[in-house]
């Protein structure tokens, strides 16, 4: 009778203890009552271009959902042309509470909405593009449950392409480089290369010039249609470099040190001075492979005139962290983006963002004077 006694209540413990058991560790998912909505501000309006596609537009950051359950919560950032959501890109998934945003993404989105920047179709260049959080726990349809953001509107342009450039007053260098250098016919001012000044009314030009011949000899041109009032250099041989130019009685420039190479070439046709210095580009900062401490080469093309490497890169966000273009693994000749625009800034302390880790063709053209600019495409 004993023995029957024990083992019922035996039975009853174990019973007491699983039921116990269930009860402690089952949790219900439900939505959270505070919801779930952007924290960050934004701009009056975001300037998309196309050279910029690779940079970081906005960074979304969102507050984190409860569902009341200890596992993680997922979020799903959704992009739309519509502000219904009939249809819309998914931009990212984690459980982080932030997402960057690119050019890129924008880009496509404003493309959906129809806008454009070609300033001859009645297509608008300016509108309105749509994003939301989806939060959500479970793995599949039967077990999922969500939560949705309210909807950002963020507004977008795409500038026009007129708008874009801007008529320099220049000179033109022509010489016995033109064919070797990809540009044309030698000593033909209509296949010069140009060099131009800030503004009009500054007579200080510059420009970047393949002079790719083993003994260059160049001439300074005010126009590209022919050789009427050209500068060449003071000295007694053709090829000399003495850095000071004369309309009479002048021979054909040099280079300082009589060979061929990528030049930055200045000239000041008040002062009459002229000046060359011999380049080769890079990559360098935290984003790449090296960091801060060396530079990453760039390969030139003489068709397409752009420098263009292709790499890993990990994500970084401007304006401290990402990447900058410099000349000679030195400081002197450095370029950031200041308003992440795809044009270039000389000597900047802002530097280029990199949306997300990935391997990346950075390209730098350099060919149009004083309007210098860049891409980053992720392959």
């Amino acid at each position: 009778m004993k023995k029957i006694t024990l083992v019922l209540l035996a039975c009853i413990a174990l019973l007491n203890f699983t039921s116990c058991s269930d009860d402690d560790f089952t949790y219900t998912a439900k939505p959270d009552p505070e919801g779930i909505a952007f924290t960050n501000s934004t701009l009056e309006t975001y300037n998309l271009t196309a050279s910029n596609a690779a940079n970081i537009a906005e960074r979304l950051v969102w507050n984190a959902a409860n569902f009341n359950v200890q596992t993680p919560v997922n979020y799903e950032v959704q992009g739309s042309s519509v502000e219904s959501f009939e249809s819309f890109s998914v931009l990212g998934v984690g459980t982080q509470t932030n997402q960057a945003v690119t050019v890129a993404n924008m880009l496509a989105l404003a493309r959906e909405a129809g806008l454009d920047n070609d300033p001859t179709t009645a297509a608008p260049n300016n509108g309105t593009v749509y994003f939301r959080v989806r939060a959500y726990v479970g793995a599949d349809a039967g077990n999922v449950v969500a939560q949705l953001s309210e909807v950002m509107a963020v507004s977008v342009t795409l500038p026009e392409e007129a708008e874009e450039a801007l008529d320099l007053p220049k000179i033109f260098v022509v010489g016995n480089f033109l064919a070797s250098g990809g540009y044309g016919t030698d000593w033909t001012p209509a296949d010069a290369v140009p060099l131009a000044a800030s503004a009009e009314g500054n007579t200080a030009y510059e420009g970047y010039v393949f002079i790719n011949s083993e003994a260059p000899e160049f001439k300074f041109l005010p126009t590209n249609t022919s050789f009427d009032g050209d500068y060449g250099d003071t000295g007694a041989d053709n090829g000399t470099f003495s850095g000071t130019l004369v309309q009479e009685g002048e021979v054909n420039a040099g280079t300082p040190d009589g060979t061929g190479g990528y030049y930055l070439v200045n000239v000041d046709t008040d002062a009459l001075t002229y000046d060359l210095t011999k380049t080769s580009w890079g990559v360098i900062g935290n984003a790449t492979p090296t960091g801060w401490d060396s530079d990453t080469d760039m390969v030139y093309d003489s068709a397409t005139k752009t420098w263009s490497v292709t790499l890993d890169l990990t994500e970084q966000e401007a304006p401290d962290n990402g990447i900058k273009f410099r000349a000679n693994d030195a400081w002197e000749l450095n370029y950031g983006d200041t308003d992440a625009d795809g044009t270039l800034d000389f000597n900047t302390n802002q530097n280029i963002g990199i949306p997300e880790d990935g391997n990346y063709t950075i390209t730098l053209d350099l060919s149009n004077p004083r309007q210098y600019t860049y891409s980053i495409s992720k392959n």
